[in-house]
């Protein structure tokens, strides 16, 4: 029987050296489609990666597993010391869940752990009412890339459902009062049943923030930066500031998110200024490399959750699910808005002057927020001259003062892409000589005037006593084209939605 060969490799034939007159044999393709054998019979070697290339690999590895191993660590840690409620307690005929996550951030008036010193210095005196200075829908997408937080004003117009009052212990029926007032009847279970019956926006998490844990965040951040083209004092708060930039410490940011009477907005104001605060904390924490220091992570971790109260089930694994959806975030991926309002002023036997929402308009708000849809299509804005007044804001009418025929529609199809409300019926002048483009207005609407001769460069500002709302542009042979505008204050914006990007600091 013939012995079998063996399985070992032949030892590999010394090579001889290379003669320059012997032609160097090539490897032929093979049929089979296989890769060509060299002319030794030996297959191709493999390069190998370079040394430092597997180190940077191995390092960041490393770098990344302990990041995650501490973070993880920390937060568990932590996730004992929340003070818990239970705002979802015997909670029945509750909204369909949607896509993503609802966290319904609730903002109270609580101050038992300030210092004297400090409610003298941020004047935080007073008996606190027990009830909600802030209460905001925290919308995170399904794919955490986005951020959708709406603003529920605290005077909004709402009816509660039947319920204990936490106070007296009697029973209510269903009955009208102001939003804030549902914590003061009913504590976090009530204000979350108030807001569903209002939204139909069912909240997966519920989180309450109090003044101390508020100023102790932003104090960790190392402050937060927030720019005004105005100058804001409200003697109220102490709140003054002058126009420019500042880096607000957290009593100042405690100012700043809490004052309604540096204005005539008066609510609607102060959320607009919680909503830039918010926005420039996100810029804060995303770019300042917190989030990624798993030590500062955990210190800004305990400022917050040091005096805050959270459901049971917003646990570890939420809070890193936020840490890790915060990583991918910028200004431009958070967006902010506030529930669409038809009455300011709606007077309700009782209650006194309430916001009254608009039920169309909010409908539509928050079936985006069920659908998980962005609230509004982020795009880049080109270069635009800043405004006193929004385009959107100020109706045209576009007159052809020339013998050109078509200039009349030019100019306003031209003012009309720039987002002023023409008419988009464009008549002709009287006078048809006009060399100089006129702007006439009714005194009374000067700063819409302003903004709309900013878009007409050598306008003339033409006063006409009692012309009422309408503005009315004159286009004469001087006419080259509309400079694009737009609002100082992107919160004039037609839908009244901004992203982080829009009212941080440039």
């Amino acid at each position: 029987m013939p012995r079998p060969a063996s399985r070992r490799c032949p030892p590999l034939p010394t090579t001889p050296p290379r003669s320059p007159a012997r032609p160097q044999r090539q490897p032929q393709p093979s049929r089979s489609g296989r890769p060509p054998v060299r002319p030794s019979g030996r297959p191709p070697v493999r390069r190998k990666k370079p040394r430092w290339a597997m180190r940077v690999v191995t390092t960041i590895s490393v770098v990344v597993l302990a990041s995650a191993g501490i973070g993880h660590a920390v937060v568990t840690s932590l996730d004992a010391n929340i003070a818990r409620v239970d705002p979802f307690k015997d909670m029945k005929n509750r909204p369909e869940a949607g896509h993503g996550m609802n966290v319904l951030l609730v903002g109270t008036d609580g101050r038992d752990k300030i210092t004297e010193a400090e409610r003298r210095k941020f004047r935080l005196g007073g008996e606190p009412c027990h009830c909600t200075d802030t209460v905001m829908i925290v919308h995170i997408s399904e794919d955490r890339e986005r951020a959708s937080i709406v603003s529920l004003p605290r005077d909004s117009y709402a009816e509660t459902p039947a319920h204990i009052d936490e106070t007296t212990g009697e029973r209510h029926g269903p009955h009208p009062v102001k939003l804030n007032a549902a914590y003061a009847e009913g504590g976090p279970n009530l204000t979350v049943r108030t807001v569903e019956n209002m939204t139909h926006v069912k909240i997966d998490h519920y989180l309450e923030v109090d003044f101390i844990s508020f100023m102790k965040t932003v104090d960790v951040l190392g402050g937060v930066r927030i720019c005004t083209t105005q100058p804001l004092k409200d003697s109220y708060t102490g709140l003054d500031l002058a126009a420019g930039t500042h880096d607000l410490g957290g009593g100042q940011a405690l100012q700043y998110v809490r004052s309604r009477h540096v204005d005539g907005a008066s609510d609607l104001g102060r959320m607009q200024r919680q909503q830039r605060f918010l926005a420039a904390l996100v810029s804060q924490a995303t770019s300042s490399g917190v989030l990624m220091n798993p030590m500062k992570f955990r210190d800004v971790t305990r400022a917050v959750l040091g005096s805050v109260r959270a459901d049971k089930g917003f646990g570890t694994d939420e809070l890193l699910d936020l840490g890790r959806a915060m990583r991918n975030f910028s200004p431009s991926s958070s967006e902010f808005t506030t529930v669409p309002i038809e009455q300011l002023d709606y007077v309700v036997k009782g209650l006194g002057s309430t916001l009254k929402w608009d039920e169309a308009k909010a409908g539509q708000l928050f079936q985006k927020l069920r659908d998980d849809e962005p609230l509004t299509v982020h795009k880049a804005r080109p270069a635009a001259l800043r405004v006193d007044v929004a385009p959107q804001q100020i109706q045209v009418q576009v007159e052809n003062g020339t013998t050109t025929a078509g200039l009349g529609k030019r100019v306003d199809s031209a003012l009309a892409a720039t987002g002023f409300r023409t008419t988009q019926r464009p008549t002709s002048a009287r006078d048809l000589t006009t060399r100089r483009t006129v702007v006439s207005y009714d005194p009374r609407w000067d700063r819409s005037a302003q903004s709309l001769a900013a878009a007409l460069p050598g306008a003339e500002l033409r006063a006409v006593t009692g012309q009422g709302p309408l503005l009315r542009v004159t286009a004469g042979t001087d006419y080259k084209q509309v400079r694009r505008v737009r609002a100082q204050d992107a919160y004039q914006g037609e839908d009244g939605v901004v992203t982080g990007d829009q009212v941080v600091c440039p």
